[in-house]
């Protein structure tokens, strides 16, 4: 618990983090980035932990906030940038104070839905999915919130993604895309790479990937690919996959294929090719989350895995050159790759005016690009996405490489108020179906009867 007096208001913070993350328009996907101790921020007095967006004395509303952390370790967690933020916030606005909870990826839709169903729904919400909220009537528009600045600087398929029935609810916080990343060392000395490679390494078929894995595991790399299928973030490695089978969560009218021929064809390679034969090595992958396997890869003891901007910073710090290419698709062919949108949200907790305050500061570019280039995540507005294709240096062109992606990336169905139910249902179960003896059509037809299920009533 972290209190501090400005202006004469108080900050209140209760940072509950742990290690771990960072999540279309019509045709396309919509969405955009570890459970253990709390970590706390210097414990002083304890004020404004009342009700939710309660108001205090002398008529200061306190703002309640829930955020996902997207730091790998309490050093970086995201609290520090809340909480700089916050105070920013708060010295221009001294009748309205702030209290922040940062929750690991793991947990912070879990806790968030907890306080939704209690009756104690935060003001403001940073987390993986609207859709369900919206529908349900709790959440203020975008156009009730901020300011038309704000609301016009929003990329256009960002956007457009975070609308239900035409109207905006979900404002983007953060966009990615993926990428495969691969460790050039292990895949040189494996003989995958020449020693005299300039060009880097350009696989197109799943093919190219399973003899790659083979020269690996043959070289006593640990890990020849990682397959996190835990349930930090399955949802999206379980996309990746399915979008370069040639498949997706949804068929081109928007209505849920899970369990479609391609998919199921899909997670047959993983079971048979990848985990079958051992390709997948030390990191069983329905019990590894993706922070693991990114840990995994900066010690060097992964020779490839999907991964997202945050593992650039992440693997350069330890030292591990490493490359990077589109996953390559089943047959070689080209398949569209896939985006994730990380959401705000404000609930009608009476508060519409202070939120909208808040939002409006949170949205200033200053304030995006402070919160991007420390994660190394893409913006989700126009002025962010320009002044990050204008950077050099530093990690600037590896981004740009996520960043040409973006316009064109498929994003998860979020404008479906049954997706944050759908992806909870990949996270427990689909790492069944790539275990020896697993049954993939089984398992996909089961998220897909329940998803179909949610999605009509």
């Amino acid at each position: 618990m972290w209190t501090s007096r400005q202006s004469g208001v108080d900050l209140t913070w209760i940072v509950r983090t742990t290690r771990g993350g960072s999540r279309t328009v019509k045709g396309r996907y919509q969405s955009l980035a570890a459970t253990g101790a709390a970590l706390s921020l210097t414990a002083a007095a304890l004020t404004g932990c009342g009700a939710v967006g309660s108001i205090t004395g002398d008529n200061e509303v306190t703002l309640r906030v829930v955020a996902a952390d997207y730091g790998d370790n309490p050093q970086n967690s995201s609290a520090g940038y809340w909480k700089d933020l916050a105070a920013g916030f708060q010295k221009d606005h001294p009748g309205v104070k702030v209290e922040v909870s940062v929750y690991s990826w793991s947990e912070v839709d879990a806790k968030v839905a907890e306080m939704v169903k209690a009756g104690k729904a935060p003001d403001i919400a940073q987390i993986g999915a609207y859709a369900d909220y919206a529908a349900a009537g709790k959440l203020y528009t975008a156009e009730e919130l901020l300011s038309v600045s704000t609301e016009a600087d929003f990329l256009a398929p960002l956007a457009d993604a975070g609308k239900v029935r035409r109207v905006q609810y979900g404002m983007p916080f953060v966009a990615s895309t993926r990428l495969l990343f691969y460790n050039e060392k292990l895949l040189t000395d494996a003989g995958v790479l020449p020693k005299d490679a300039k060009g880097g390494w350009q696989p197109k078929s799943w093919a190219d990937l399973e003899a790659a894995a083979k020269k690996l595991k043959a070289a006593g790399v640990a890990t020849p690919f990682a397959l996190p299928l835990g349930r930090e973030e399955a949802q999206a490695e379980t996309m990746m996959w399915m979008l370069a089978g040639g498949g997706g969560y949804t068929d081109n009218e928007e209505a849920y294929a899970i369990d479609s021929a391609d998919n199921v064809k899909t997670f047959e390679f993983l079971r048979d090719k990848m985990v079958g034969q051992g390709l997948t090595g030390a990191l069983e992958p329905a019990k590894t989350d993706r922070q693991a396997a990114f840990d995994a890869f900066t010690r060097g003891e992964v020779g490839m895995l999907n991964g997202h901007p945050t593992l650039l910073k992440q693997a350069a710090e330890k030292g591990v050159k490493f490359g990077m290419v589109a996953l390559p698709t089943e047959d070689g062919t080209e398949h569209p790759t896939m985006g994730v949108a990380d959401w705000v949200m404000a609930f009608k907790n009476g508060h519409r005016k202070e939120s909208g305050k808040f939002l409006d500061y949170l949205y200033e570019a200053k304030n995006v690009t402070t919160f991007t280039n420390k994660y190394d995540l893409l913006p989700a507005t126009t002025t962010g996405y320009r002044a990050m294709d204008a950077s050099t240096g530093g990690s600037a062109t590896q981004l740009k490489t996520f960043l040409q992606a973006l316009p064109n990336a498929r994003l998860y169905p979020v404008g479906k108020k049954s997706w944050a139910g759908v992806s909870e249902d990949v996270k427990r179960n689909i790492g069944k179906s790539v275990q020896p003896g697993g049954q993939p059509a089984k398992v996909l037809e089961a998220i897909a009867e329940s998803a179909r299920k949610a999605d009509a009533q």
